[in-house]
């Protein structure tokens, strides 16, 4: 089914240098925030407190979250466990201040508002829990990216993974860059959003590539520019209507999901625009700039000499 239909090709390969130009300037500016100003980790990656308070009935999370950071707890997390009377709560570490007596004071200040509240659990999690973690998360980006090219490499060509890797780790520093520019903190579902983000995006460029790779075999009269405009244009109602679908769930999230999801969605927003960009304007420029040929995806059979009597 195609709503959306363009009757020509669009020369998106005649802005191929200006948008290369703008993402290597990005990615620059992004690479440079991660370098200087770092990312903001949350309790599961630097160590802190969980503590589990089970309330006797629904609590709003919005007037927890205004206690703690009333009281100086500004980088504490609230969301609800399971149902809407248990309620979880990290506490960043303090050096001033033992996990234990941070959730005693933490559990009289929510007590003090005169609510029915007890205290289930409290966890404390070290600083090499948060660092074996952040080792994991690395690994699992590296795992990731490598299957990609493996997987892309076989079923194209060298050229093809190549442009697909670098396009998928320019939406993942993209990503990085806007968390660490305004501080926003970086949790264990960003990192599940950055993945989700990782296929989300390689998905976009195998889908463009499957039908370069078709137009090779089929448009012998064109040039290479004109097949990748032809691929990227006819693959556009596809985009549209997919990208546009999805959006909408996440921006429901983003909207609708509180803080809980907030930077969840956050990250899935950005991921979802620049994989489309990045699919469209920065992998398949980097094909004409590796010198993809129709020679590199149809084999020449070779005749076989017949035997001389």
């Amino acid at each position: 089914m195609e709503f959306f239909r363009f009757k020509k090709n669009i020369p998106f390969m005649s802005y191929g240098k200006i948008t290369t130009l703008i993402s290597l300037v990005t990615f620059l500016v992004s690479v440079f925030f991660l370098v200087t100003r770092g990312l903001n980790f949350s309790v599961e990656f630097t160590g802190g407190t969980l503590m589990e308070v089970c309330y006797g009935k629904e609590v709003s999370l919005s007037s927890i979250r205004n206690t703690l950071n009333e009281n100086g707890f500004v980088n504490s997390t609230v969301q609800n466990l399971g149902t809407l009377n248990n309620v979880m709560i990290r506490l960043a570490n303090r050096n001033s201040q033992k996990s234990q007596d941070l959730s005693n004071n933490v559990f009289n200040l929510i007590k003090g508002k005169g609510q029915n509240v007890q205290l289930k659990s409290v966890e404390f999690i070290g600083p090499q829990v948060g660092k074996e973690l952040v080792t994991d998360g690395l690994m699992a980006l590296f795992f990731v990216c490598f299957g990609i090219i493996v997987y892309l490499a076989f079923r194209f060509e060298w050229r093809f993974a190549l442009a697909a890797l670098i396009a998928n780790m320019h939406d993942v520093i993209i990503i990085l860059g806007v968390f660490s520019f305004f501080r926003l903190e970086f949790s264990l579902t960003v990192l599940a959003a950055v993945l989700a983000v990782l296929g989300y995006s390689v998905n976009e460029s195998v889908v463009v590539f499957d039908r370069i790779r078709e137009n090779f075999r089929t448009n012998r009269g064109d040039s290479v520019p004109e097949l990748i405009n032809n691929a990227i244009t006819v693959t556009m109602s596809r985009t549209i209507i997919t990208h546009g679908c999805t959006e909408m769930m996440v921006l429901s999230m983003l909207l609708l999901g509180g803080d809980t999801l907030h930077n969840f969605a956050i990250a899935l927003t950005i991921g979802i625009l620049f994989g489309i960009y990045s699919s469209v304007l920065v992998a398949s420029p980097l094909l004409l700039l590796f010198g993809v040929s129709r020679q590199n995806l149809i084999k020449v059979e070779k005749k076989k000499e017949e035997a001389v009597v």
